[in-house]
């Protein structure tokens, strides 16, 4: 057998078909793994394949994409079986096998495994469902009761072959393979191939295709790699987590598909940071202005899916996040390969959810990667961070004598009678909420005692821009109250019917003009919580908001209006780009 170091190809390149290449591209998937390339185009001629890879190289899509090719959905019966060495494998693969039939209509799968409702199984089998995915002892359950006829069986696959004989499943295996008709397509996936599998595959399979796919693990020794255990629907509140806790200023943040990328990039934009992102869609001239932008530290992340992130140069990388689990051992150290360049100390940090970390494990054990398990932090932890940092930064200021006197002003506050930690007290709460902000009233030149942080640079592709990060470290992000309606009986919150008069504004607030809407699906909530999330400033901002069918009216506070202005213009919102600007005085 002979291994091979294949290039990925486009799936399109593979000879499928519209409805299987629809749902890859609704996943978002841009190109084949290497053992999808070797694999599929060999298994849709229906001979029996060999494939030795490791897990999480891929291989689920490798053999369910033929074997969803070459079912009949009009026939309801069980025509392909996958044999999985665990209940969690067998959910895994199913729940892939399902996305990649959407398209597919008719096509049913059931895992079967122990531990589940019988009668929830004989029902689904009894409906002729199609695909068939289990553990040995299950399966063999079902033949022995006659449940589960695989008469018209047209595929046999096994995947993880070595891990079900290492946990003594080789009788029922065997057992199950006698059981299939002598015609069926028969697959064997193992990371390695001992001498009893060999055996099998001598006894069962008919002139097979031997594919083999070398894993190539490098493991820099200066990329600290950790990994957290995180629910799918936390890891954005922890990316952002462990951005604060670090104070990382200069990443890449990898996702597994092109939709990913678009959503992450827009919602780590809502929060402040500065980001842009790259993937297969992204045109070439714009991919040159990203890079460009981000060689000169123009934003802090990149957000970027393994494709367009291909043969990036870039140097002084502080951390590389895998926001999700890349497909192999190989794309996760090309990844991880971006940091701890030229004997700098890098930092690899990678997320996993659910099931995804049986894939971890193989691949730490079959590709030899050095990753270690790691507690996520608490918002405690990450706000004691904050203040460190900050507290550094202000001592070494006052060290340096790198600051311009305000005696004046200190000595007016002082004459009032107030404290001098309360007067620090209170500069430093303004600085960090946000309420010295761009638009404030410079003092006289000398009397400055804040400097406002200079515009942020747009970012690679023109059409989004986000504020600086304050130097405390500390992002000021949408607050619950951002999240959720106000009270009615907040004045600041009255719609515009119940305000008196219907003058048009409260005092003290001018009206925004936005060009999105009830069309586009969106909600008060959602302007109120961008606003606060891409300016840093505090949700009381906000005043009424009218929702029209292309454009909504916002009240905002007279003093923060331009930063509101200019902050939101080329941010996105439901997928339009805004155009802020005031809104004509109603007549009175």
């Amino acid at each position: 057998m002979v291994g091979k170091r294949m290039e990925k190809r486009p799936f399109s390149e593979l000879g499928i078909s519209d409805a299987i290449l629809k749902a890859v591209d609704r996943l978002g998937f841009e190109e084949a793994s290497p053992i999808q390339t070797a694999v599929i185009p060999v298994a849709l001629q229906g001979g029996d394949v060999v494939g030795q890879s490791s897990t999480g190289s891929g291989k689920t899509a490798a053999f369910a994409i033929p074997a969803i090719e070459r079912l009949d959905p009009a026939r309801r019966v069980t025509q392909v079986l996958i044999l999985c060495p665990t209940r969690e494998l067998a959910l895994q693969v199913a729940e892939e096998t399902g996305k990649l039939a959407a398209f597919r209509r008719g096509v049913q799968v059931v895992p079967i495994y122990g531990g589940q409702s019988y009668d929830r199984q004989f029902r689904a089998l009894a409906a002729g469902a199609q695909m068939v995915i289990g553990t040995p002892g299950r399966i063999l359950d079902h033949l022995d009761r006659g449940t589960l006829v695989l008469d018209d069986l047209a595929m046999l696959i096994l995947d993880e072959a070595d891990r079900m004989l290492d946990m003594g499943f080789r009788e029922d295996i065997e057992r199950v393979l006698a059981a299939a008709p002598e015609g069926r397509q028969l697959f064997f996936f193992s990371a390695t191939l001992p001498r009893p599998i060999r055996d099998l595959i001598s006894r069962f399979a008919k002139n097979p295709s031997w594919i083999h796919i070398e894993a190539k693990a490098l493991n820099a020794p200066q990329v600290d790699q950790v990994y957290y255990e995180v629910d799918r629907r936390s890891k954005l509140e922890i990316l952002t987590r462990l951005i604060d806790l670090n104070d990382f200023r200069y990443g890449i943040i990898f996702c597994s598909t092109k939709v990913m990328v678009d959503d992450l990039d827009e919602h780590l934009h809502a929060r402040g940071y500065a980001t842009d992102r790259l993937h297969g869609d992204i045109s070439q001239a714009q991919r040159n202005r990203v890079m460009a932008k981000f060689r000169k530290k123009g934003f802090e992340f990149l957000v970027a899916t393994d494709v367009a992130a291909r043969g990036l140069d870039v140097d002084d990388l502080e951390v590389v996040f895998n926001y999700d689990l890349p497909n192999d051992s190989e794309d996760y150290t090309h990844r991880i390969g971006r940091t701890g360049r030229a004997g700098r100390k890098g930092r690899a940090i990678t997320f996993v959810s659910g099931r995804e970390v049986y894939s971890l494990q193989a691949m730490i054990r079959h590709g030899g990667l050095k990753l270690r398990r790691e507690k996520v932090p608490s918002l405690d932890q990450v706000e004691q961070a904050r203040e460190n940092a900050f507290f550094e930064r202000v001592r070494a200021i006052l060290d340096s004598r790198s600051f311009k006197a305000n005696d004046r002003f200190i000595d007016r506050l002082l004459d009032q009678g107030y404290p001098s930690t309360d007067i620090a007290s209170a500069l430093i709460h303004l600085i960090q909420n946000g309420g010295l902000g761009q638009d404030a009233a410079e003092p006289e030149p000398g009397k400055a005692f804040f400097q406002p942080d200079p515009p942020a640079p747009e970012t690679g592709t023109g059409s989004r821009e986000a504020g600086p990060r304050p130097d405390s470290g500390k992002k000021k992000k949408a607050s619950p109250e951002a999240r959720r309606p106000r009270d009615p009986g907040d004045p600041v919150a009255k719609p515009a019917h119940q305000r008196p008069g219907r003058t048009g504004r409260e005092k003290g607030y001018v009206t925004l003009c936005f060009n999105v809407g009830k069309r586009h699906g969106v909600r008060p909530a959602d302007l109120v919580g961008k606003i606060a999330g891409v300016t840093r400033l505090p949700p009381v901002v906000v005043g009424a908001i009218d929702l029209h069918d292309r454009q909504s009216l916002v009240d905002v506070a007279a003093e923060q209006a331009g930063l509101i202005e200019r902050k939101l213009a080329g941010v996105r919102v439901k997928g339009q780009v805004l155009k802020p600007f005031p809104a004509a005085p109603d007549p009175s």
